[in-house]
C-alpha cells in the first residue's frame, strides 16, 4: 500500500519519495516530512518544541508555552489560530470576524484517485491506479469542516492535493481566501524557481534565493497569464539538472492564482498555492461546500531533469484525457502569419495544395472566417460562417482540403465578444461590464460572462454545430485579453467576488461538453500564445500554442522554461517566415525547423511563397519528424545547456526510454573567430550499446553509449549566423 497509517501517523509513499504527517497530542494535523523515500518512522522527532516569544499558544497549552502554531509545520494553516505566517484558509464562520481553529476529526482511505466535480484533476488508469487519503478537520466552535484530499500515485511518483470546505452550520459563512495546498519544509535554505514573462515572451526561467519574509507570485488577470505561470520549484542551493533535491508544485487551474513562499523567523520555509484571492470571496450557505483546484506535488533527489521527466510522464498518462495523448500529433500549417485576415478560398486552397505536396497532415484556418470579421474590431461572438468570404460553405472548403489528403482545423475565440456584433446587440448583458461605467477594452473586445448558463449553452451549441456540419478535426481555442473590472449582470452585488472562479468553471463546462461530444477532436489551447499554458488546460487540450512569438531564437528561452513543468508533446511550435513578424530577425530555415521540432511541429507561413530550396528543406524536415515523431514527443527530455546561462549555444536532447535512439539538437546564438572546441555529454543512453551517429543526415561514426555519456561529443562548428544541427543516434 502507498498509504500507511499507524497511531495517527499518515505516511504516503511513492516510488522515490515519502510524505508524512501526524495528529499530535493537541489533535492538530502537523507536517513531519517530505523528501527521499524512507520508512514509516515518525519524523516528528525533528521538530523542536520551545517557548518562543510572541508566538501565541492555543487553548490548553497556555501554561507550558512551548506549543505554538506560529512555528509548527502544518498541513493546512488557518488564519486566526495563532500562526502569523501565510495561511490556506481565511473565512468568517459566522462571528463577523475571520478566524478558525481546526482540529483533526476523522480520516478515510479509498482505492482509486478522488475527483473534483467541474475541475480538472489527475485520474486513475489501468497502468497507474491511485489511492486516496481523505483527512477531515473540524472547527472547534462551528460546524464547519475541511476535507483534505491526498491522491497518491506510487508508480507515477506524484502526490496530489485539494481541499473541500463544508458548511454544516445553520447560517452562511464567507470565504475570502482558500489555498489548495501548503508545503512546510523545516530544514534547508531554498531557491525559488519560477517562470515569469509577457506576451511573446512567456515562461522565462528565473532562480532566486529565498529571503526572509514573503515572496509571492500571482496572476490577477483572471487567467494563469503570460506574466506568471502556476508552476514553481523549490530547490537546494546546489541543485542542478542531474544532482540535488527539488520540489515542484503545479496548480491545475486556468484562472488567476496566488503562490507565496515564506521564510519565517526560525528559517523554516512554507509554500502555499491556490486561487488568486485579490478579488475573491465565496458565500457558502447551509449544506453547501466549496472545492479547491488541485495541486500536483513532485519531488526529485536527482535534480531538475528527473523532476521534469516525472511530471511529463504523469501529465501524459494520467492528466491528459484526449485520445491524442499518446499519439504523434499531425504536422499542420496555419494560415495566420501567411494571410492574417486577408484571405479567400483561392489562397487557402493554394496553401493546402503545397501542404499536400510536402506531405503535411492538416490545414488550419485561423481568425476571420465568421461573422463580419475582416479585422479585430468586430464579429466576435457571431459564430456563423461567412460564406461570402469563403466563396461557398465551410463544408465545401473542408471537403476540397480533405480530398487532398489533409485534415482540417479551425480557430475559435469563444470567450470574447465584439461590441460590433449581432450577439452583443442582442445580449449586451452577456458582457462583463460594470453598469454605468465605460468598459475596459483590450484588443477592441469585451469578455463574455462564462459564469452564465445561457452563455455557455450558446457557445456549446454553436461550436458543436460548426464542428459537426463541416467535419472539423482540430480546434485552436484562443483567448486574447485579460479580465478587468469584471461584473456579472446575473450575480447579486454581494456575490461578485465569486465571478472569476465561476468564469473558469464555465470555461471548463464548455470544454468538457465539446470534448465529450467529439472525442476524436484535437483541441489546442491558446491565449495570445502561451497566456494560459497550465496543467488545468492540459486536462482538456493535449497541446497549447506556446507563444505568439515564432522567432526561433526567442523560442529557445520560451520552450526551455516551458519544459520544466510541461511535456514537450504539449508545446505547439511552428516554422515561420523571415524576417520574423515579431522581431524581424533572420534565421536559417534549417534552424527554424529544428527549433519547431522541439514541440509538436508545424508551419505558420504561406507555403506557396517558399523558394524551391526552402520547399526541399521543408520536405526533409517533415520526413525526419514523421520518422522520429514518437521520440520527439514522448522521449525523455534533457536540457543540456541553458539559454539563460550559455549565450553562445543551446543544446537539448530526446532519448528513448529503452535506449534505442536519441536526438541532440544544437542551436548557435553567437559566433566567434578562432572558435574554441565545445564538448557536450549525452544523457539517457545505454552505456553497453553502440550507436550509429548521423549529423544532419550524414554518417558520423559509431560510438559506445558509455563514451558518449561520459566523454561527450565535440559539437560541430557553425558556418553561418544562428546555425543549427541535429545529431541522431540509433542503437546497433
Amino acid at each position: 500500500m502507498a498509504i500507511n497509517i499507524k497511531n495517527q501517523i499518515f505516511t504516503l509513499h511513492t516510488k522515490n519519495s515519502t510524505y508524512q504527517m501526524k495528529v499530535d497530542e493537541q489533535n492538530m494535523l502537523i507536517h513531519t516530512y517530505y523528501g527521499n523515500r524512507t520508512d514509516d518512522t515518525d519524523c516528528s522527532y525533528l521538530i523542536r518544541m520551545a517557548d518562543r516569544g510572541f508566538s501565541g499558544n492555543i487553548p490548553g497549552t497556555d501554561r507550558e508555552r512551548v506549543y505554538s502554531l506560529d512555528f509548527l509545520p502544518q498541513e493546512f494553516p488557518v488564519y486566526g489560530n495563532g500562526d502569523y505566517r501565510v495561511d490556506c484558509l481565511k473565512a468568517d464562520l459566522g462571528s463577523g470576524v475571520q478566524d478558525g481553529m481546526f482540529f483533526f476529526d476523522s480520516y478515510q482511505v479509498r482505492d482509486g484517485k478522488y475527483n473534483i466535480p467541474g475541475l480538472p484533476a489527475f485520474f486513475s488508469s489501468e497502468k497507474s491506479e491511485g489511492e486516496t487519503l481523505e483527512i477531515v478537520l473540524k472547527d472547534t466552535v462551528e460546524e464547519v469542516y475541511v476535507h483534505l484530499l491526498y491522491g497518491v500515485f506510487e508508480e507515477l511518483d506524484i502526490i496530489t492535493r485539494a481541499a473541500v470546505v463544508e458548511n454544516r452550520t445553520e447560517g452562511d459563512i464567507q470565504i475570502s481566501r482558500i489555498m489548495s495546498a501548503c508545503l512546510d519544509l523545516g530544514m534547508g535554505k531554498y531557491d525559488l524557481i519560477h517562470f515569469y514573462g509577457k506576451h511573446a515572451g512567456e515562461r522565462q526561467m528565473e532562480r532566486n534565493s529565498l529571503p526572509h519574509g514573503i515572496t509571492e507570485l500571482r496572476s490577477t488577470r483572471g487567467t494563469s497569464s503570460h506574466q506568471h505561470n502556476p508552476f514553481v520549484i523549490l530547490a537546494d542551493k546546489d541543485t542542478t539538472e542531474s544532482t540535488g533535491e527539488c520540489y515542484s508544485a503545479s496548480f491545475l487551474y486556468s484562472g488567476g492564482f496566488h503562490a507565496q513562499a515564506e521564510v519565517d523567523q526560525f528559517n523554516q520555509t512554507r509554500l502555499v498555492i491556490g486561487i488568486d484571492d485579490y478579488d475573491f470571496s465565496w458565500k457558502l450557505k447551509k449544506g453547501e461546500s466549496f472545492s479547491t483546484p488541485e495541486v500536483c506535488l513532485t519531488y526529485s533527489a536527482d535534480g531538475f531533469s528527473k523532476l521534469s521527466q516525472t511530471l511529463h510522464q504523469a501529465i501524459v498518462s494520467n492528466l491528459i484525457r484526449s485520445c491524442w495523448k499518446d499519439r504523434v500529433r499531425p504536422i499542420l500549417v496555419n494560415n495566420w502569419e501567411a494571410t492574417y485576415f486577408d484571405f479567400n478560398k483561392d489562397n487557402l486552397i493554394a496553401i493546402a495544395k503545397e501542404a499536400a505536396e510536402l506531405n503535411l497532415d492538416m490545414l488550419v484556418l485561423d481568425d476571420g472566417w465568421f461573422g463580419k470579421r475582416d479585422d479585430d474590431f468586430s464579429g466576435l461572438g457571431d459564430w456563423f460562417v461567412n460564406e461570402k468570404k469563403l466563396c461557398g460553405t465551410l463544408s465545401e472548403l473542408v471537403k476540397e482540403v480533405h480530398d487532398m489528403g489533409l485534415s482540417f482545423g479551425l480557430w475559435f475565440e469563444p470567450e470574447m465578444i465584439s461590441e460590433d456584433s449581432d450577439l452583443y446587440r442582442a445580449h449586451p448583458d452577456w458582457a462583463l461590464v460594470i453598469p454605468g461605467r465605460q468598459p475596459i477594452r483590450s484588443r477592441s473586445q469585451l469578455v463574455l460572462d462564462m459564469s452564465r448558463e445561457d452563455v455557455t449553452d450558446y457557445l456549446t451549441e454553436r461550436i458543436c454545430d460548426i464542428v459537426e456540419k463541416a467535419d472539423i478535426q482540430y480546434i485552436k481555442w484562443d483567448m486574447n485579453r485579460s479580465l478587468m473590472a469584471a461584473y456579472s449582470a446575473l450575480l447579486p452585488r454581494d456575490r461578485q467576488g465569486e465571478l472569476r472562479h465561476r468564469y473558469v468553471l464555465g470555461l471548463y463546462k464548455v470544454l468538457e461538453a465539446v470534448t465529450q461530444r467529439f472525442p476524436e477532436l484535437l483541441l489546442e489551447g491558446c491565449s495570445g500564445g502561451g497566456g494560459r499554458f497550465d496543467a488545468g488546460m492540459l486536462y482538456y487540450c493535449p497541446q497549447i500554442w506556446c507563444s505568439d512569438n515564432t522567432d526561433a531564437i526567442e523560442r529557445l528561452r520560451i520552450q526551455y522554461g516551458t519544459s520544466f513543468g510541461y511535456p514537450m508533446s504539449s508545446v505547439s511550435a511552428h516554422v515561420s517566415v523571415c524576417p520574423n513578424h515579431q522581431n524581424h530577425r533572420v534565421t536559417p530555415f534549417k534552424t527554424r525547423g529544428i527549433c519547431a521540432m522541439q514541440g509538436t511541429f508545424g508551419y505558420e507561413l504561406d507555403l506557396s511563397k517558399m523558394t524551391d530550396e526552402e520547399k526541399k528543406m521543408a520536405g526533409e524536415q517533415i520526413a525526419f519528424f514523421k520518422e522520429h515523431g514518437r521520440l520527439f514527443q514522448f522521449g525523455d527530455y534533457y536540457r543540456l545547456t541553458s539559454p539563460f546561462e550559455n549565450r553562445d549555444y543551446t543544446v537539448w536532447e530526446y532519448a528513448a526510454q529503452d535506449g534505442s535512439e536519441a536526438c541532440m539538437s544544437v542551436v548557435y546564438t553567437d559566433m566567434y573567430a578562432n572558435a574554441t572546441s565545445e564538448i557536450v555529454k549525452w544523457k539517457g543512453l545505454d552505456p553497453k550499446k553502440f550507436y550509429q551517429m548521423q549529423i544532419d543526415g550524414e554518417d558520423a561514426g559509431n560510438f559506445s553509449g558509455a563514451a558518449l555519456m561520459h566523454a561527450g561529443i565535440l559539437l560541430p562548428l557553425p558556418e553561418q549566423n544562428y546555425d543549427a544541427f541535429q545529431i541522431y543516434l540509433k542503437a546497433e
